[in-house]
């Protein structure tokens, strides 16, 4: 949960040293041809590089040590196969330039002489089409040519405890939703008087709304499970963990013995459930992950790892009852909801201490109405588009740090304060 970076940084304060940037990062060039393209970054000396490469969305990324952004630097547009270009300051005075691409290409990196010959050149071909100046560079040259270190993934550091390792600062990367569709292989869930098994609807709506957040940009979705297997509850957590999730949603179907009941209803943790998790937690902590904020508590004193823990898991209930307040509203206009207000138990898949989380009953499959409309494709598309209305409003106001939509906030927050007041 990143609500308690603020609190973690004050908590990190003391071990930090002010970073020195004695280098600048002075132009920014890019050259697109047929397939490829070239991107150099003109710098006022050289300096350690890290060169390496992400996945989904596909990215080339170069760090530069002891480096900043000079003033009045203008960040090129994509172009051709580059989508985005994009800087963000990172801790201890590294510049990092993420170059987005619009499709997977090898892409190479080395430090070149300026061509003006005041300082140097981080020059990066992606692609087999780029103008390569690389085959140019002479014999006599080669060692002034620094290969800079390529990896298939970003290296392990240490955590600052202010940032979650797949959020750095204007990462612009994608919310990640992670849909536990409940139930599943030998377990049926509830069943209907019809014969419909929970298992199936649950299954259905949560691939529908998987799709519905794909589709939109900045917004992706994980699901716990994509069969008809059964995954242990504490599984269902560990996998959204495993995926660093910024939410999860549990999809349920509800059954009574009252067929005449209808109507959705939407759950976050409780107090009690949390206190219990907790209690879990400080005990097993030498084994626990770390905390979304980077904090891992196994070498915490028992004060202070109580303390993070207990201020993880207040934003994380709170921010799950916001978001759990729109997607039961947005239910309530669509289809009607038996619980007007967002219920709160003990229930093991909202337990993540850093993971917002709730779970969503679409319905009664007791009832027959509610069984054929819980049934058919048509109901399963309605009931994920209502839920992903309730979570994108949500982000929208509440967008997590280096995501996409916190930018697209920040630069809507920024527009409005720079409007001319009406006369």
């Amino acid at each position: 949960m990143r609500i308690i970076k603020g609190i973690l940084l004050l908590l990190a304060m003391p071990a930090l040293a002010l970073a020195v940037s004695p280098h600048e990062l002075r132009g920014i060039g890019v050259t697109v041809a047929d397939g490829g393209a070239r991107i150099e970054l003109d710098t006022s000396a050289q300096t350690s590089a890290k060169f390496f490469t992400l996945n989904h969305p596909e990215r080339v990324v170069v760090d530069l040590k002891n480096t900043r952004l000079a003033s009045g630097v203008r960040v090129p547009e994509g172009s051709g196969v580059v989508a985005t270009i994009r800087t963000g300051n990172r801790p201890g005075g590294t510049l990092r330039v993420v170059i987005e691409l619009k499709s997977d290409l090898a892409a190479r990196g080395k430090w070149m002489a300026s061509p003006v010959g005041v300082g140097k050149q981080f020059v990066i071909e992606v692609g087999k089409g780029a103008p390569s100046v690389f085959a140019t560079v002479a014999a006599n040259e080669a060692s002034a040519v620094e290969t800079a270190t390529v990896e298939t993934a970003p290296a392990k550091v240490v955590p600052k405890a202010v940032l979650p390792a797949h959020a750095p600062i204007d990462n612009d990367r994608d919310i990640i939703i992670a849909v536990d569709a409940g139930h599943g292989g030998v377990d049926p869930g509830a069943i209907g008087r019809n014969g419909t098994q929970e298992k199936d609807v649950t299954l259905a709506i949560a691939r529908a709304l998987a799709e519905r957040i794909n589709d939109e940009p900045g917004m992706r979705a994980t699901l716990i499970r994509d069969s008809d297997t059964f995954v242990v509850l504490r599984d269902r957590m560990a996998r959204a963990r495993a995926a660093k999730a910024d939410m999860f949603v549990s999809i349920h179907a509800d059954s009574i013995r009252d067929r005449s009941i209808t109507g959705a209803s939407v759950y976050v943790l409780s107090e009690r459930g949390a206190s219990s998790e907790a209690a879990r937690w400080l005990a097993e902590r030498e084994n626990a992950a770390d905390l979304a904020g980077g904090v891992s508590l196994d070498d915490k004193s028992e004060s202070l790892a109580s303390v993070l823990l207990n201020l993880s898991q207040t934003a994380s209930i709170s921010a799950s009852m916001t978001a759990a307040e729109r997607v039961l509203a947005e239910l309530d206009q669509t289809f009607g909801v038996r619980k007007s207000r967002v219920q709160q138990a003990g229930l093991v898949v909202l337990k993540s201490p850093d993971i917002p989380s709730m779970l969503i009953e679409t319905g009664y499959i007791s009832n027959p109405g509610e069984e054929a409309r819980l049934k058919s494709r048509r109901g399963q598309q309605r009931l994920a588009d209502s839920i992903f209305t309730g979570l994108r409003g949500y982000f929208e106001v509440n967008p997590p740090a280096g995501t996409r939509l916190a930018r697209m906030r920040r630069s809507t927050l920024a527009g409005v304060a720079s409007a001319p007041a009406s006369p």
